[in-house]
């Protein structure tokens, strides 16, 4: 009952949203000699890094499913939209707080631009995954499936996740000022717990008496990855079991972070 009026609050101003997006992605670039550019070499910088260390320098040519750099560039990719959501939305409301106080748009909308903002950029950098997959496709190295059609669902799951994580540390960071610094430790931790540079199946199910596998499992990105990887190999898509696993983090994460923000915006109006 409270997240269906919040939700329809937000898409009412989706103008305002509009503009707020496109604002952001204008400054973000604004003093950049090559722009958007930089949304595809960054992730692009990434993969190269981890894949010279690993098949070069390791010598861990199988680590995971081949071609690796595209194994790792999806996992980069998906990854950096996810990070840069939790990180740039936990001050969501801090770093606008004078617009926050002076309009009377919804507060979760300063979280949603933000998911949409990073999503946007998250598209841009596509066409470097779409560039390797067609070189390898013409080297006979990877096949296109119809299971590619499954990827914008993908998509969409990740973004209901991100806006509901937003939702949770935005109003938590205004209370609590140290919790950005906490997401960026928790980033870094959650990198190397999460298989963008290796298979889940390299995971021994128990480490010095940690069940590390059953650990994994409870990592939600680890999913979104592993589905992002499966809709551009050509593997299996995710069963019913995992599929359902995916829609159940995002209704989830969307659910409490409407609901966790409506219930701290006294609070938050008394900080700001």
């Amino acid at each position: 009952m409270i997240l269906l009026p919040q939700a329809r609050g937000v898409i009412a101003r989706r103008q305002v949203l509009d503009t707020l997006v496109r604002r952001d992605l204008r400054v973000r670039y604004a003093s950049s000699a090559i722009g958007y550019l930089w949304t595809i070499i960054d992730p692009l910088a990434m993969a190269l890094i981890y894949f010279v260390v690993f098949t070069y320098i390791f010598e861990a040519r199988r680590v995971g499913y081949q071609p690796y750099v595209l194994f790792i560039l999806v996992g980069v990719l998906a990854w950096q939209w996810f990070s840069q959501c939790a990180t740039e939305t936990s001050r969501a409301l801090l770093a606008e707080a004078r617009l926050v106080r002076s309009t009377n748009l919804p507060r979760e909308l300063w979280v949603v631009r933000i998911v949409i903002a990073k999503g946007i950029e998250f598209l841009l950098s596509l066409p470097v995954l779409a560039g390797f997959a067609i070189y390898f496709i013409i080297a006979g190295q990877t096949t296109v499936h119809y299971r590619i059609l499954l990827f914008p669902l993908a998509i969409g799951l990740q973004f209901l996740l991100s806006v509901g994580l937003g939702l949770i540390l935005a109003p938590v960071t205004v209370i609590f000022t140290d919790m950005p610094r906490i997401v960026r430790i928790a980033l870094r931790m959650g990198f190397y717990a999460t298989p963008i540079i290796y298979p889940p199946d390299q995971i021994p199910a128990h480490t010095h008496g940690i069940p590390a596998r059953q650990l994994l499992e409870l990592n939600p990105m680890a999913d979104f990855v592993g589905a992002f990887r499966d809709c551009v190999y050509t593997l299996e898509f995710p069963g019913f079991g995992t599929l359902g696993l995916l829609f159940l983090y995002a209704a989830v994460s969307f659910t409490v972070g409407w609901r966790v923000f409506h219930r701290r915006a006294r609070d938050v109006s008394e900080e700001l």
